[in-house]
């Protein structure tokens, strides 16, 4: 995996949050951030799901996991997976791909 640098602009109180954050977690800020944009990812994911603006194709990448993960992170968010039947028949396709 290749890892890039980003620099970025917050404010003041952001910045102490963050801070506070990684001290509490025992972590350098760099961490933190990678941590909470993971997060943020899945979050983004789950709400774009449930607003119906992202399949869970869509959702799963988003994300950043697989689609059964994804699957997995919804149950335990208490969201609803929406599939319908051609949802169903195209993972067999991939199934019968794979195996």
């Amino acid at each position: 995996m290749s890892v890039k640098t980003l620099s970025i602009r917050m404010d003041e109180e952001d910045y102490r949050s963050l801070v506070s954050l990684a001290r509490e977690g025992k972590e350098d800020v760099s961490k933190t951030v990678w941590e909470l944009v993971g997060l943020g990812r899945t979050m983004l994911a789950i709400e774009k799901y449930k607003d119906g603006d992202a399949s869970l194709e869509k959702s799963a990448r988003i994300a950043g996991v697989s689609i059964s993960k994804m699957l997995d992170i919804m149950k335990e968010h208490g969201v609803a997976a929406n599939l319908e039947e051609e949802d169903y028949l195209k993972s067999l396709k991939t199934v019968r791909k794979v195996w």
